[in-house]
């Protein structure tokens, strides 16, 4: 959470890095960025496809520990995790695997598994990683997010047996009855890998592409269900969306860096969008 006693010159929600490392620095330095006066919130998937994970996580902790930057986990990150307790193999594609063999491993690894899945950046927005689902209030989903965020930071041989009850293709609709793995799995599932939904929450994970796109008969983007929310969801995640959609209640920031779009930073006071494209180096 956002230290209330702190108060920051700039502050600046940026969509997925995504091991973008020269992209990031490029925008850092576009924004005018002081680590000193300024504040950044990521929206998760700090790794995976971008040319240097390894340097964007090891900047991505460093100004977390100072105050500058807060970050959420996203299905990437929490893959992450997951292949540094054995439960997935490494990803070619993913370009993680320096981390891997890197001295200070464990030491990003296990601070990673320590952030949060939900944060609140101002009084006006909530921040996750893909969203939140219309049928869940958002005082609610951040109580469910307390949950998975205990689960992660706790102990590792309980979040050994976890960690492969997160990856079942189950299709399940929401129940507060839900208990266990079952439950933790679904509220993994709503704020990293969300995108399409049907009127009772039941996720559909295939369809990737945009809105243009057709999309199997029953589900919609979650945003399009019909709620009302005191807060702006502000989410990443779903790069074809181009961080395109801003609405009174959500805004879309993931620009697909990593596939040559943009990285895109919102600046909280005003609303402002700050972007540098994803493959000059």
């Amino acid at each position: 959470m956002q230290n209330p006693q702190k108060t920051y010159r700039h502050e600046y929600v940026i969509g997925d890095l995504q091991g973008c490392f020269y992209a990031f620095n490029r925008l850092l330095i576009a924004l005018d960025f002081d680590e000193t006066q300024d504040k950044i919130w990521l929206c998760g998937d700090i790794v995976a496809r971008g040319e240097n994970s390894l340097d964007t996580l090891r900047q991505v902790k460093r100004l977390s520990e100072i105050g500058a930057l807060t970050t959420v986990l996203g299905n990437h990150d929490i893959t992450l995790i997951a292949t540094w307790r054995g439960v997935l193999p490494i990803k070619p594609k993913d370009k993680t695997a320096p981390i891997f063999t890197a001295s200070d491993c464990d030491e990003l690894l296990d601070w990673l598994r320590h952030q949060p899945f939900l944060v609140y950046p101002d009084d006006s927005t909530v921040l996750t990683h893909a969203g939140i689902p219309p049928h869940w209030k958002i005082k609610d989903a951040k109580r469910y997010a307390r949950e998975l965020e205990q689960a992660f930071a706790g102990d590792l041989d309980e979040l050994d047996k976890l960690l492969p009850n997160l990856y079942s293709k189950a299709i399940e609709s929401w129940s507060d009855k839900l208990t266990g793995h079952a439950r933790l799995r679904l509220i993994a599932n709503y704020l990293t890998r969300m995108r399409l939904c049907d009127k009772h929450g039941t996720l559909e994970f295939s369809f990737k592409e945009s809105l243009n796109d057709e999309m199997p008969k029953g589900f919609r983007p979650w945003f399009l269900w019909k709620m009302t929310r005191k807060r702006k969801i502000l989410f990443g995640h779903w790069a074809a969306l181009q961080a395109r959609i801003d609405t009174q209640h959500v805004r879309a920031l993931d620009g697909g860096c990593v596939w040559g779009g943009r990285l895109v930073a919102y600046r909280l006071t005003d609303e402002r969008v700050i972007a540098v494209n994803g493959f000059d180096t």
